[in-house]
């Protein structure tokens, strides 16, 4: 029995959903002018709350996306996010219920996947989620920073509605593509870049090739990258160094030379300490564009997606997988739990069967290892899985490998 009920919210509820997850992570409700942006991320069907003495306790929101999965195909992800509790509610069941609501909610309507950003990393595991892709936070010195090479391209800045529209068009070119990227849904650029632009100053700068730098149009088919970026002023007041920092927020470009080009463009902006990122892939070699290497230092290294199979048949069918010898993995999933079964994963498919299971793990574990960011031999190694058949590690990982580390770039 419980002293609380879950309902899909409408229209008329969503501002008091916002306010409630916005308290939960100890902010005021969105002002007049921040809510005009965040009320069209809003669509109907996809919120809940959960309600106790016709008050709102606690609330959950997805957005509608797609996730690129290994081997090049696209899944439907739900990118779940405004996830909050009433501070008074907490520990009494309420995230359990609207997770679990959420969840079959969200399979029933043919999603696939579903994605969040952990604010607590202690949460998730047990719904089902599980950390699949990572990203590092960089610090590059200006002053060290000695590029090894010259762009061979155009960097221009672009400004208002005409930057985002030429970065709109060429990130839904590019993503989904590696492993683990999603689409963005249409209030995503209004919440995060041109909301931005008024609040933030954030900038856009586009890169054409050598072949366009004349007469440049600006349209999508002349631009093969951009940046989205800001900087934030220092302070010089005696005794304290406060350096002035150029951030960049979101860089994408359809190939290396693109991608070079932008990098020594902010690089080389002037009246800037130093650069800064938001969440890039492990595997960026922005410090092989740096005569010293040091210059360019790790901050930090985290989880990003956290990822949920919601259909696990259909899940594991849309991805491909390398040659080797077939392995069986049995799937353990408590709230989705015609999940729970034995697969039989080889290069040419996945089928599932009776047959007892070489590898036996819960849902969570299964969805680190989807994308390939993990091996099964590490989760292993860590105790996160059951070993029934010795040679079921060497097998399963053998299938699973990836050719690419996968990442997703875009915040929610």
């Amino acid at each position: 029995m419980t002293d609380h009920d879950v309902r899909v919210l409408d229209d008329s509820q969503y501002r008091t959903a916002h306010g409630l997850f916005r308290g939960a992570l100890h902010h005021k409700p969105a002002p007049d002018d921040v809510w005009e942006f965040v009320r069209e991320s809003y669509d109907p069907g996809r919120t809940f709350g959960a309600f106790a003495d016709g008050e709102m306790i606690g609330t959950v929101q997805a957005f509608p996306s797609r996730l690129a999965v290994p081997g090049g195909a696209v899944v439907r992800n739900a990118a779940v996010s405004r996830v909050g509790v009433r501070a008074d509610w907490t520990r009494r069941g309420v995230l359990s219920a609207l997770q679990r609501a959420q969840l079959r909610a969200l399979r029933a309507d043919g999603d696939v996947v579903a994605t969040l950003r952990a604010t607590e990393s202690a949460i998730y595991g047990r719904y089902g989620y599980g950390v699949a892709t990572r990203y590092r936070f960089l610090k590059i010195d200006r002053r060290k920073a000695v590029p090894r090479t010259r762009p061979v391209g155009r960097v221009r800045l672009v400004e208002g509605e005409e930057g985002e529209r030429i970065a709109l068009a060429l990130f839904d070119e590019l993503s989904p593509g590696r492993a683990g990227t999603i689409a963005r849904w249409p209030a995503w650029w209004g919440m995060n870049v041109r909301r931005g632009a008024v609040e933030e100053n954030l900038k856009i700068a586009v890169r054409s090739g050598s072949s366009g730098a004349s007469g440049i149009s600006g349209t999508s088919d002349d631009v093969d990258g951009y940046a989205v970026f800001k900087v934030v002023p220092g302070d010089y007041e005696p005794g304290v160094h406060k350096p002035t920092t150029l951030v960049v927020m979101d860089l994408w470009a359809r190939n290396a030379e693109a991608w070079a080009d932008l990098w020594l463009f902010a690089l080389g902006v002037d009246l800037v300490d130093q650069v800064t990122t938001f969440g890039r892939p492990l595997d960026e070699p922005v410090e092989w564009l740096l005569t010293d290497h040091r210059a360019c230092q790790v901050v930090q290294e985290t989880d990003e997606t956290w990822l949920r199979l919601l259909d696990v048949p259909a899940a594991l069918a849309a991805r491909t997988y390398r040659d080797g010898e077939p392995v069986v993995i049995g799937v353990r999933d408590a709230y989705l739990p015609e999940n729970s079964g034995s697969y039989r994963i080889a290069p040419d498919g996945v089928t599932r069967v009776d047959d007892a299971p070489e590898l036996l793990l819960d849902v969570d574990v299964l969805a680190s290892t989807y994308l390939g960011g993990v091996s099964f031999a590490t989760l292993a190694a860590t105790r996160r899985l059951d070993l029934v058949a010795p040679t079921a590690l060497a097998r399963a990982d053998a299938l699973f490998a990836v050719s690419e580390v996968p990442w997703c770039g875009t915040y929610f």
